[in-house]
């Protein structure tokens, strides 16, 4: 993996070239994760001690899973300012480059953005994802937004440099999903509360 190590260094050492760590103040993070109705459990954080197994409630003990269990798409964006309005991506919705710049790039980030950071001084940051660094959105993000990280810059495998990959999305999973939803807009109201 040397060859990998090395591309994720050099685009470090340029993004911090480039922006350097006054930047993090204007920085938007963006991520998409995929959330299921059922309940999840990590059997790595979740323990359960008892003398006998039948002392511990059936709820406790079991997590049922589904065959087909509904599934919804979340964009999302976040700044040190605040958080963006949550994406939920259409049923069925192909995620390429036009259906991420019309419904999330145009209608979203860029009216929240200039909202947020109302001087136009904001950087904006996607990972690799195959929409996000088709050719006509990068396009679109250098026509429109005052700044972004290109696809070129951005450190491939690094989930570690993105809060919503190495904190926010495990943290909202595991309260939205501390239960089970029977409907998909059960699911979509709890990310939204939560």
């Amino acid at each position: 993996h040397y060859p990998l190590r090395r591309q994720r260094q050099m685009c470090i050492r340029d993004s911090l070239e480039r922006h350097g760590k006054s930047d993090l103040e204007h920085l938007v993070f963006s991520d998409e994760k995929l959330f299921r109705m059922e309940e999840s459990l990590n059997h790595q954080n979740t323990r359960i001690y008892s003398l006998a197994l039948e002392d511990i409630p059936e709820h406790l003990r079991t997590v049922q899973r589904f065959q087909n269990s509904g599934t919804v798409m979340v964009w999302c964006a976040i700044s040190k300012k605040g958080k963006f309005p949550m994406v939920f991506v259409d049923k069925g919705a192909k995620i390429n480059a036009a259906y991420y710049i019309e419904h999330i790039l145009e209608s979203v980030l860029k009216v929240h953005g200039e909202a947020m950071y109302p001087n136009r001084e904001w950087i904006f940051q996607q990972d690799s994802a195959p929409a996000h660094k088709a050719k006509t959105t990068q396009e679109w993000c250098r026509a429109n937004l005052s700044d972004f990280i290109p696809e070129s810059l951005w450190p491939p495998s690094s989930p570690d440099l993105n809060p919503l990959d190495y904190s926010i999305w495990s943290i909202l999973e595991a309260k939205v999903n501390a239960q089970r939803h029977y409907t998909i807009e059960s699911l979509k109201a709890s990310l939204l509360n939560e």
